[in-house]
């Protein structure tokens, strides 16, 4: 298992576990983020990472995507 912010870009990866408080983690599935689903790196900016997650692309801090662990 291994943050999201090094995940190897365009590969298709399987939500394992989120982390941080409960208010991140609302937040991080009102995006579409959810446990068993599927999410692929797009493209990555200053850290920052672009992210494929159920047909829609999704911008996320590199501090948010080392909570999501794939």
């Amino acid at each position: 298992m291994l943050p999201l912010s090094v995940a190897e870009l365009g590969q298709p990866q399987i939500i394992k576990r989120i982390g941080g408080n409960p208010e991140v983690k609302q937040h991080l599935e009102n995006l579409g983020f959810h446990i068993g689903g599927e999410v692929c790196v797009v493209s990555t900016l200053s850290g920052n990472l672009i992210v494929k997650v159920k047909e829609s692309r999704v911008a996320v801090s590199s501090e948010l995507a080392r909570k999501i662990m794939v």
